[in-house]
């Protein structure tokens, strides 16, 4: 496997699991057919800028510090309040208007957001379709979208 492969994988199981230690992180690695060395994995920590952060429990858990990353999501934020036209739920999908040529990066925005029960999100010049998921209504998920223009 490859290291940008494997770094993107950390990045992944560290933002979805509250992982404490590196013997977590393999064994989360291992579960996803990732067999890496303790240094291995020492040096992934550190090219991440991957640190530990006490959480609300007193429990110290490892995040990533990616200013960066951060910066490049505000941009998307800001591009997604300032270029969305509409938003309408047709048939259990999300229809969204977008001024021309945004709506792939206001789609970003979006991904980005992770929105439980979105499960699609297809942006092409000025407009995004956004599949729901059958278990969950289509207008809640129309609401958590428009909290992110506010």
């Amino acid at each position: 496997m490859r290291k940008y492969d494997r770094q993107r994988i950390i990045l992944t199981l560290i933002e979805d699991n509250v992982v404490e230690t590196q013997d977590e992180l393999t064994k989360l690695l291992k579960d996803n057919g990732i067999v890496a060395t303790q240094a291995t994995i020492s040096r992934d920590i550190k090219e991440l800028r991957i640190t530990k952060v006490q959480t609300e429990t007193g429990v110290y858990k490892y995040t990533v510090l990616d200013t960066m990353h951060d910066t490049l999501n505000e941009r998307y934020n800001k591009i997604f309040r300032s270029a969305i036209l509409s938003i309408r739920e047709n048939r259990g999908r999300i229809i969204i208007s977008t001024i021309s040529y945004a709506a792939s990066v206001a789609g970003q925005a979006l991904t980005n957001r992770k929105i439980e029960g979105i499960t699609g999100i297809l942006a092409g010049y000025d407009n995004i379709i956004v599949e729901v998921g059958e278990d969950y209504d289509p207008k809640e998920i129309v609401e958590k979208i428009k909290e992110m223009i506010n």
